[in-house]
């Protein structure tokens, strides 16, 4: 069996094609130095928060195999809980705020586990319905804060991108311990054969409530990330069904019970209507509104989908990793 076959079955990725060192160099270090405005705002900082919220959901959906379509009501939770904690406790630092709001948010996980689907309603309309988790402010559109570390503000575009950076680095670090050890081995054998996992001792109800208290916590996170760096402001609207859907469809095409699949799939996610835009006025000039856009959008995504899942269903991790493997073997 191949070395790309025998990552596949155990659920591991081979090693990323640049270096760790090599991609630490170039998100910290190059990319700060010669980045625009345009590039942080409208692509690495939303790049960075879809790629945690689908980092949280490929725990629950790639490895332990359950399935959730309410990401984006798990990242309101964690956005307006980091928003109230700011504003009840505000001795609090903005990274205990930001690990607190995790953790309500995994809180809620337990309860709303099983009808993820219902809590994308519900949770809008309870943020609606009661003005407290706004502050009462009459349009429900609250401007948030610039996040900080201690004394240090992240108040420009360059700021909000380091300060994603840091978060989302934790985070992956955090994920990776996660499924490499005990508890993320019993994830998978529950998501391939729950009977004989149940068999063997692993106690199922007990994994997957960690499962989705793990996949909640890191949503609720990215929730913070999304709100407080990229729209910078907290609004139902913010998190609607479809947000929940593009991070189901990124866990799609980047692929389950990857890792790097997440941020593969993130990027594939936020650059693809940017060069669509780019080309459909290209090809058509004025024609190519923003309807057609977002029309086209839909389209090419679901094609997209359907192609993956019939040649190749493990997402862009595994088809690099082949390539990888190809290349090297010539």
């Amino acid at each position: 069996m191949s070395d790309v076959a025998i990552s596949l079955s155990t659920g591991r990725r081979l090693a990323p094609p640049l270096g760790l060192g090599t991609t630490l160099v170039l998100a910290y270090g190059i990319v700060p130095l010669f980045g625009t405005e345009y590039l942080f705002d409208a692509i690495l900082t939303p790049f960075l928060a879809l790629s945690l919220a689908a980092l949280g959901l490929n725990i629950l959906a790639g490895y332990a195999g359950q399935i959730s379509l309410g990401s984006s009501s798990f990242m309101a939770i964690g956005a307006y809980a980091a928003y109230n904690l700011m504003l009840r406790v505000p001795a609090l630092p903005m990274l205990l705020d930001l690990v607190l709001a995790g953790a309500i948010t995994a809180a809620g996980g337990f309860y709303l586990a099983v009808s993820t689907l219902a809590a994308q309603f519900f949770v809008p309309w309870v943020l609606n319905k009661f003005g407290w988790f706004s502050n009462n402010d009459p349009s429900g559109v609250i401007s948030t804060p610039a996040p900080s570390i201690g004394p240090v503000v992240f108040d420009t575009s360059r700021g909000r991108y380091l300060f994603c950076l840091v978060v989302v680095t934790a985070a992956l670090l955090l994920a990776w311990r996660l499924v490499g050890s005990r508890t993320g081995r019993n994830f998978i054998a529950i998501r391939d054969h729950e009977t004989a996992a149940r068999i063997v001792g692993i106690p199922v109800l007990r994994t997957k409530l960690i499962a989705f208290a793990a996949s909640s916590f890191i949503i609720g996170i990215a929730g913070v990330l999304w709100a407080f760096a990229y729209l910078r402001t907290v609004e139902p609207n913010g998190f609607d069904l479809d947000r929940s859907f593009q991070i189901l469809f990124i866990v799609i095409l980047g692929g389950l019970a990857s890792l790097r699949g997440a941020f593969l799939g993130a990027a594939l996610m936020v650059t693809f209507p940017l060069l669509l835009a780019r080309a459909g006025q290209a090809a058509l000039g004025t024609v190519f509104d923003s309807g057609m856009l977002e029309m086209s959008q839909r389209i090419l995504i679901g094609l997209l989908i359907i192609v993956f899942l019939i040649y190749e269903p493990a997402g862009l991790a595994a088809l690099l990793d082949r390539l990888r493997f190809r290349s090297a073997r010539a």
